[in-house]
């Protein structure tokens, strides 16, 4: 038995849903089910025995106590947290309370149970915690990519949210002996994507004929890792990873925003052409900056590929083909998803022009 935290968020889902495709083992997911989370994304294992939902809050000290001493997972991984740089910007004590008091807590439930433990249990237990490329703050166009020995310099609430929580469950180690393991990974894109991140409200509003909003000049760099190839890589460091180690997950898929956006547009202008001639690439609206946005992120992951064997299966041109049909393929989970605080959230962010139908 394993405990999952945020397992109905995009990451979470598609980690739950890849765990029970590939083995028997049972999995507790907690998860608060807030605007990110969505149980829709867990539908196709709906009634599965296997996977025990329980909506809560890491936060929940006698909650997380409880679920542990009932189900005494070998692993805890923490996909929990709120992520949106934009939604960090404009409201950062959500990001505070969820990402640092709410790890803490939840180290502090996990370092109770394991010291309860004894023998085989207490060698084998792990606490996963996911983190983001995002608390390394940015790079020039010419410096190497973020490893792991770089200095923390995060940038937005967000990235700072999850710096702090990174030094917390390091402290938990140090000081406490909790044997952890820390991911930092790349941008991930791929199916079941809250759309108010780049690709996925690119494609939702490429099919809606709105604006595709694009901040700047659009030429800040991401290194792109499809969702499953990082899942991949965090069942590597589950599996094999060292203890009090961490280990950054790429997608080795360098791109500016605006190369993205151009090959979602060029996609959906094969698979579903616009009337009257018309390309999808005339809908990008370029929109104000946000603050203090971030230049390049980049991933070195020869740490995680020398030392556990790991490597991102997917290029880049075929998980986006793939994620565009996904979503071409499931409009009824993007429309559950697009409700009235997402409609107001675009309005905020990039104003009425990107309003969504």
């Amino acid at each position: 038995m394993i405990l999952v935290t945020g397992g109905c968020g995009f990451i979470g889902s598609a980690f739950v849903l890849r765990w029970l495709q590939d083995q028997d083992e049972p999995i507790v997911n907690l998860d608060l089910l807030t605007y990110a989370g969505h149980p829709g994304n867990l539908a196709p294992v709906a009634g599965d025995p296997r996977h025990v939902f329980v909506r809560g809050d890491i936060g929940d000290l006698p909650l997380v106590r409880e679920l542990l001493a009932r189900h005494r997972p070998r692993a805890i991984l923490n996909f929990a947290a709120e992520s949106h740089v934009d939604r960090s910007i404009a409201a950062p004590q959500a990001f505070i309370e969820t990402n640092v008091v709410g790890t803490v807590k939840l180290l502090q439930a996990a370092h109770a149970f394991w010291q309860g433990l004894a023998g085989d249990e207490a060698q084998r237990f792990r606490f996963l915690h996911v983190s983001t490329d995002e608390v390394y703050g940015t790079l020039s166009a010419d410096d190497p990519p973020f490893r792991e020995t770089d200095a923390y310099e995060p940038n937005s609430p967000y990235s700072a949210s999850k710096a702090a929580s990174d030094h917390f469950v390091r402290a938990w180690h140090h000081t406490y002996g909790l044997p952890v393991v820390t991911t930092n990974c790349s941008n991930n894109y791929g199916p079941r994507q809250f759309p108010e991140k780049l690709i996925p409200l690119m494609i939702h509003n490429a099919l809606k004929g709105l604006p595709l909003p694009v901040y700047g000049d659009g030429q800040q760099v991401r290194d792109w890792l499809h969702v499953d190839d990082h899942c991949a890589g965090l069942r590597a460091v589950l599996d094999r990873g060292r203890v009090g180690e961490t280990y950054n997950i790429g997608g080795r898929s360098e791109r500016t925003n605006m190369q993205v956006v151009h090959a979602i547009c060029s996609a959906l202008d094969e698979l579903v052409p616009r009337s009257g001639g018309s390309q999808y690439a005339d809908l990008i609206t370029h929109v104000k900056d946000r603050p203090g946005h971030d230049r390049r992120y980049a991933i070195d992951d020869g740490k995680i590929a020398g030392e556990l064997g790991w490597a991102p299966a997917l290029a880049f041109e075929e998980g986006m083909r793939q994620t565009i049909r996904w979503y071409l393929d499931n409009q009824s989970w993007v429309e559950s998803v697009t409700s009235g605080a997402y409609r107001h959230w675009v309005e905020q962010n990039y104003g009425g022009r990107a309003r969504a139908a």
